[in-house]
């Protein structure tokens, strides 16, 4: 099965600051705030939504495509890394003078994060040629990425009677009430935590009942505590899977929606690929990095048995 997974290309340079950040903010003088932190040095990992879901699904077995732009100043690292992977790169839109996109975060020792997010190469469609897909070999995931290409790709999807998972994430205020709902309708899958549902209900003014008649399920993440699969009349709670160590929670819903992928692509029904995607995400807490994670297929499906 195709397996179409568009979003971003990021690069994440983190860096980590020996201190806290509340050491060096005077509450009374936030109104005027300038500080600078020293930081240890900057760690670069690779990211990105798109980036995060297919690298998870190749660990799975799978060959998806990533569609997604990327800067032609400074790709070439991450597509080697991609090459390595044996990773699908066609549908990546490489363009030329402009930067790949890239979050800045700064961590100081309680955890807490400052993040400036640079866009780049990621305001630039993909235009992907959709011309080739056959809808009844293909699953996508419409993740956070491009504004014109989710609501393009979603539109795509839906009329070329391809399946596809949407997941609008950290870009839910960016569209209307109104383009929101003409995205989601026809989903396979609405993906998202329980704060992002929250804010997609408020944004179009409709309740879930209302959702569930636009939408095949409604999968609603909820960290630590597993998942809620909605579907007309059937509520199924999840509980994730173990974990051996809490390090870094970042990444852990891509790779849960890898997971989701795979499963769907045997041919699971969806609650049953549900556990197939909490444990995959939690691989991702146990390591810093969202591309950091290793595993056999072997491995993961006997992890897979230890929980479900």
């Amino acid at each position: 099965m195709q397996i179409l997974v568009s979003g971003s290309i990021a690069y994440d340079r983190i860096m980590p600051f020996p201190g806290r950040f509340a050491d060096h903010i005077m509450p009374d003088k936030i109104h005027i705030l300038n500080v600078c932190f020293l930081v240890n040095g900057v760690n670069e990992k690779f990211g990105g939504t798109a980036g995060n879901i297919a690298y998870t699904l190749g660990l799975l077995g799978e060959k998806p495509r990533i569609l997604a732009s990327a800067g032609g100043k400074d790709f070439a690292g991450y597509a080697q890394w991609l090459e390595e992977l044996e990773m699908d790169q066609t549908g990546i839109r490489i363009i030329p003078g402009e930067l790949t996109a890239s979050a800045y975060i700064t961590t100081d020792q309680s955890d807490n994060q400052i993040t400036g997010f640079n866009p780049a190469a990621m305001n630039y469609s993909s235009e992907y040629d959709f011309s080739t897909v056959v809808s009844q070999d293909a699953l996508a995931v419409v993740a956070p990425g491009n504004l014109q290409d989710m609501a393009e790709y979603s539109r795509i999807y839906r009329e070329k009677g391809v399946r596809y998972i949407f997941d609008p994430g950290q870009n839910i205020p960016a569209f209307s009430g109104d383009r929101m709902l003409e995205m989601l309708t026809g989903a396979e899958i609405l993906i998202s935590n329980d704060y992002e549902l929250e804010m997609i209900m408020k944004n179009t003014g409709v309740d879930r009942a209302e959702l569930l008649s636009r939408v095949k399920t409604i999968i609603t993440t909820l960290g630590e505590q597993g998942c809620l699969v909605l579907r007309p009349g059937e509520e199924t709670r999840l509980a994730a899977a173990k974990v051996s160590k809490v390090v870094d929670p970042t990444g852990a819903g891509d790779c849960f929606r890898a997971g989701l992928i795979k499963g769907l692509v045997e041919g699971r029904d969806v609650t049953e690929a549900a556990k197939v995607a909490l444990t995959s995400a939690a691989y991702a807490v146990e390591h810093h990095g969202t591309q950091e994670h290793r595993f056999t297929v072997d491995e993961f499906w006997a992890r897979y048995a230890e929980n479900f």
